[in-house]
């Protein structure tokens, strides 16, 4: 499996090369991907590294002042074991989403992620998002869902997205909102089987 997604970081590599996004520049720092060793619901993730002191700055959320990097020297990107299940475009997808993570000011989904994700997605046809929609790639790629038991229901009031936690925060509903339309969610109690 390591061999599959190495040649498909190579393709992106590649590709973004081929629409001047050049991630061995120096300005991105040193990148290596592995698979993700715990079993984990999301698709990937990117872990950041010996921060450049030099891009320090100051973030205030809420009234509280945050300590923030613009620019890491190294990255990890870690794929999901499931994911390389999935259809090769998928898996590309994915590591394209976390390869937008290593470029400078895009630690988070923020203004910087989602103006690389819009080219990206504008001029190679990938569908960059924020989040991803496991059950609908799993379907669609006819692999079977493990029936798992979850504690809550969660459910978006404006959009109706549902998912299911088998934990959850105090104050989830005041401190998360969806990520499709920023909606407030509404949370079940009992046991759920999917």
């Amino acid at each position: 499996m390591d061999e599959k997604l190495n040649k498909l970081f190579l393709e992106c590599k590649y590709e973004l090369k081929g629409i001047g996004i050049d991630i061995e520049d120096s300005s991105v720092g040193k990148i290596t991907i592995d698979v993700a060793k715990r079993k984990c619901k999301r698709y990937g993730c990117c872990k950041q590294k010996n921060p450049d002191l030099k891009s320090k700055y100051y973030e205030i959320v809420r009234s509280r002042k945050y300590k923030r990097y613009a620019v890491y020297k190294e990255h990890n990107i870690e794929i999901s074991k499931w994911v390389l299940e999935l259809n090769d475009d998928i898996i590309k997808n994915t590591i394209i989403h976390e390869l937008i993570h290593c470029f400078p000011k895009c630690n988070n989904h923020g203004d910087e992620f989602k103006k690389y994700a819009k080219y990206i997605n504008y001029k190679l046809g990938y569908n960059i998002s924020r989040v991803g929609d496991k059950e609908k790639d799993l379907r669609n790629n006819n692999i079977e869902i493990d029936k798992e038991k979850y504690n809550y229901k969660v459910e978006c009031v404006s959009c109706g997205y549902v998912f299911y936690r088998k934990r959850m925060l105090k104050n989830f509903c005041r401190k998360y909102r969806c990520g499709y339309c920023k909606g407030k969610f509404d949370i079940q109690n009992g046991e759920f089987y999917i």
